[in-house]
């Protein structure tokens, strides 16, 4: 029998109604002749309850004991769900990951997965079982605890799956349609998107875009899994949602296929830099040791043997940066005149693939952004993306203006 992966988020078992219309979303897939295996996350607000529970319990915790508690919350979800099948007469069984088993790392609350041996589900599959409903989010270590794979690990769970089993198709149940030009509650004329490529899904994911995990789609670009993220609370056609896919299915594109932004950014200016060979490796390696995401970087012309370096990084790593920065003085690594953080920006990002034969996206996306009396802080660019900083208070406005000037609510 084909295969197909159904995966369904927090707010699509939020409750027992809720898991009953998934179940028969899974029922409907059956009837079709699939065998199916559902990733399944923990209820909405279950995780945020649990991750409390430990804090509260002990704030310097054991990480072992830390996924030992997280993970629970997917293994209700997965035996609720199949009971809901069961009642349905839809042969069905709840598998925790160490059942699977899915193999990771040792990396507790971030493990990433190593392998998933296919014996033990296709063993039931071929007993009859039409169903396996998987706890996402969670495998097991070479020590033989139970790992977690960080927030958003049910939709890296689910990609896992389609890969190791061939699936014809990886469903991705949420609470939104598809995927977007942009936020729909940015801009009203945000459009959904009938195909995207992998890279742009990546990208956006990466740029701010909730809708999927970045190493789920970097897992499905790698396998070539077909994605389609669609919405549990709408009747759904066989056209339903959005795929993500190779670059080879989709058709003529627009040189920009959607506008991402992150709210939470920080730019942070280390001035008068000393202008030497490693210098920018003295800077960054203290920065990576202290767990702080460096994105858009740039120096300036050295003057005088001087330079300035300029980063970004989110705004809740600001004083972790900043410390290192001061120990990296400290030691005589670095030395600078000044360290400035600007915790009041944001960034916004125009991709599409299209960029790669399309000229003038720069010019364009540069000339709105002036027109609405918007000033750039930093720029930085790839084969398919244009990022920019700018203040925290325009950002709508700008998702806005590009949306328009790109004119992403008509279709290609």
């Amino acid at each position: 029998m084909p295969t197909l992966v159904m995966k369904f988020g927090g707010t699509s078992v939020a409750n027992l109604d809720r898991i009953k219309r998934a179940a028969k979303r899974v029922g409907v897939e059956v009837a079709k002749g699939y065998d199916v295996i559902v990733i399944v996350s923990a209820m909405s607000g279950k995780t945020n309850e649990l991750v409390g529970w430990v804090n509260e319990t002990s704030p310097l915790y054991d990480a072992r004991e830390y996924d030992a508690v997280v993970a629970s919350g997917e293994l209700v979800t997965a035996g609720l769900m199949a009971l809901t099948l069961q009642e349905m007469d839809v042969p069905a069984r709840s598998w925790q990951g160490w059942q699977v088993p899915v193999l990771t790392t040792s990396a507790h609350s971030s493990a990433r997965i190593e392998d998933i041996p296919t014996e033990n589900i296709n063993a039931k599959f071929g007993e009859g079982m039409k169903v396996a409903v998987v706890a996402g989010f969670q495998g097991v270590s070479p020590e033989g605890r139970v790992t977690t794979l960080g927030r958003g690990g049910s939709d890296t769970t689910a990609v896992a799956f389609a890969a190791a089993f061939d699936a014809e198709r990886c469903d991705i149940y949420t609470d939104v349609d598809g995927v977007y030009t942009t936020d729909p509650r940015v801009s009203d004329k945000a459009r959904k998107l009938d195909k995207i490529a992998f890279e742009e899904m990546l990208e956006l994911a990466s740029l701010g875009a909730k809708v999927l995990q970045t190493r789920s789609v970097e897992l499905a670009m790698r396998y070539k899994v077909k994605l389609r993220v669609l919405s549990s609370f709408e009747e759904q056609s066989d056209d339903a949602g959005t795929l993500v896919c190779d670059e080879e299915e989709l058709m003529e594109s627009n040189a920009v296929s959607g506008v991402a932004f992150s709210r939470d950014e920080a730019k942070m200016t280390l001035i008068s830099v000393a202008d030497r060979p490693g210098i920018a490796a003295a800077i960054f390696g203290p920065l990576a040791d202290a767990g702080v995401n460096v994105d858009m970087i740039v120096q300036n012309i050295s003057e005088e043997g001087r330079t300035d370096m300029t980063f970004s990084c989110p705004v809740d790593q600001v004083a972790r940066a900043e410390k290192a920065m001061e120990e990296a003085k400290t030691s005589g690594e670095i030395n600078y005149h000044d360290l400035v953080a600007d915790t009041d920006v944001a960034k916004v990002s125009v991709v599409g693939i299209g960029m790669r034969s399309h000229a003038g996206v720069a010019a364009k996306m540069f000339a709105s952004l002036r027109e609405e009396g918007i000033n750039i802080k930093v720029i930085t660019t790839s084969e398919i993306k244009i990022s920019v900083l700018i203040d925290r208070k325009y950002m709508e406005l700008a998702v806005q203006a590009l949306h328009d000037a790109f004119e992403l609510d008509k279709a290609a």
